[in-house]
């Protein structure tokens, strides 16, 4: 299988394949509700700044199976660039194949391109196989917490 996967920039003929996605993530994270017009906004947004922003795909045999989305910030911390990492999901289906590994690899090496010198990026606490698979791939917890105001 791996010989036909291709992590690659997702362009805007995928946009309906990561709102799928997005639908399937959404669904085991209890801070989002599934917006479909919403989601399609925010994918467009991020696919149009390719220098600060950036979507991998994984593409299976021409399907999107997965996707990975990371954005460039100020890191006041470090003095340098880090990268924000959020949407990181494998379809069902297609999940324990190293497919997410090579989501994270790429986004990893797009940011250590970008002189970013740190990755964070935030999960639902009750989702433990991703906290599990976070942890394997050498991120770790903070004793920072989240918090959020809609404006």
């Amino acid at each position: 299988m791996k010989n036909n996967l291709i992590i690659r920039e997702a362009h805007k003929d995928d946009i309906n394949m990561l709102i799928e996605l997005l639908r399937e993530l959404f669904s085991i994270e209890e801070d989002f509700v599934f917006d479909n017009g919403k989601q399609k906004r925010g994918l467009e947004m991020m696919l149009e700044d390719r220098n600060n922003r950036r979507i991998f795909a994984a593409d299976l045999d021409g399907k999107v199976v997965g996707m990975i989305s990371g954005q460039i910030l100020v890191s006041t911390a470090e003095g340098a660039a880090s990268v924000l990492v959020e949407d990181v999901v494998v379809d069902r289906v297609y999940r324990e194949r190293g497919i997410g590994k090579e989501l994270l690899l790429n986004i990893q090496n797009w940011a250590i391109l970008k002189g970013a010198k740190r990755m964070q990026l935030l999960a639902d606490k009750h989702n433990t196989s991703a906290i599990d698979f976070y942890r394997h791939f050498k991120l770790d917890n903070t004793n920072l917490i989240c918090l959020v105001k809609k404006i």
